[in-house]
């Protein structure tokens, strides 16, 4: 009895044991998403994907500008050939018209033929370059306006820096062009030219009217007088008799107070300072459109993939 006592005690002390519960149900296995590849891009909800699209974006929107842009200077380029070439070719037309000597009517003929070429190169090199997405083009468009803006600028600085021997050699220039102006048949293509710069500025010589009588010629000769193209009313010119509409020669007979007053420095002095914002304005339009054009067909150069394969096919 006591040990059944015992024994029952003992139990009482201890605790009872744990009931075993059933097992917990877990939920079925779910199928984890595929990570994702790198061509896909960040998902549309990651903060990333603005970010990654940004640079996508600017390089179309540099293609485009790019492509539009030269564009339209191919096409310029191309009027300006035509345009060219149409004076070239039809000088005497042209100087009926507008009055002016057949050698600067050529001398504008070669500029604008020249500037046309060159504006449809740089033209045909940026539409294919950024079209086609070839970085040769690119480059070479690249380099030739880099070739371009750095020789504006050299002559520009030379321009300034040397301005005062520049205006020394141009006034031995005239001085030569005007004791060797012909007395009788037509003058030939720089005295023409001569010519017309007196009736555009409005002057006579390039100090004034008096550097037609500094010859070493006896002062009843034909030689000391004045050229007709000092007139400020065209007067019959002694060559061919008649008003022509850019006066030629010499006329004897001229009046003074029909004689431009003013040399063709102090014409060209005030021609500058009467246009001084418009050319300043002009060359800062053009450097700063071309260092646009030089950032834009770089950035196209570093950011564009090099898949020559694609380009070839392409083309």
């Amino acid at each position: 009895m006591g040990g059944d006592v015992s024994s029952r005690g003992s139990h009482r002390g201890s605790p009872p044991a744990p009931v075993p519960l059933p097992p917990a149900e877990l939920p079925p296995p779910q199928a984890l998403p595929a990570p994702p590849r790198a061509e896909d891009g960040p998902p549309p909800g990651d903060p990333a994907a603005g970010a990654d699209m940004n640079p996508k974006s600017c390089l179309s929107f540099a293609k485009c500008f790019l492509f539009l842009f030269n564009l339209f200077f191919f096409a310029l380029g191309s009027l300006l050939l035509a345009f060219g070439l149409w004076i070239l070719f039809d000088r005497q037309s042209f100087a009926a018209v507008l009055g002016s000597p057949l050698y600067s009517l050529r001398v504008w003929s070669y500029a604008f033929s020249g500037v046309g070429i060159v504006t449809m190169l740089l033209g045909f090199l940026g539409c294919l370059g950024a079209l086609k997405e070839i970085k040769v083009m690119l480059l070479l468009y690249f380099g030739i306006l880099l070739l371009l803006f750095a020789a504006q600028i050299t002559v520009g600085v030379i321009i300034y820096t040397q301005r005062v021997t520049l205006a020394t050699k141009v006034a031995i220039y005239v001085q030569e062009l005007i004791q060797g102006y012909p007395t009788q048949g037509p003058p030939g293509d720089p005295h023409e030219s001569w010519d017309a710069v007196q009736q555009q500025l409005g002057c006579c010589g390039w100090n004034g009217p008096q550097d037609w009588h500094q010859t070493d010629s006896p002062p009843g000769d034909t030689d000391r007088a004045i050229a007709c193209s000092c007139l400020m009313v065209p007067a019959p010119n002694s060559t061919h008799g008649s008003p022509p509409a850019l006066p030629h020669g010499r006329c004897p007979t001229a009046a003074p107070q029909d004689i431009f007053p003013r040399g063709c420095a102090e014409g060209v002095q005030g021609w500058l300072a009467e246009n001084l914002v418009t050319v300043v304005g002009v060359c800062l339009g053009i450097g700063l459109l071309e260092l646009c054009l030089l950032m834009l067909s770089m950035f196209l150069v570093r950011n564009l993939e090099p898949d020559y394969e694609k380009q070839l096919r392409g083309l």
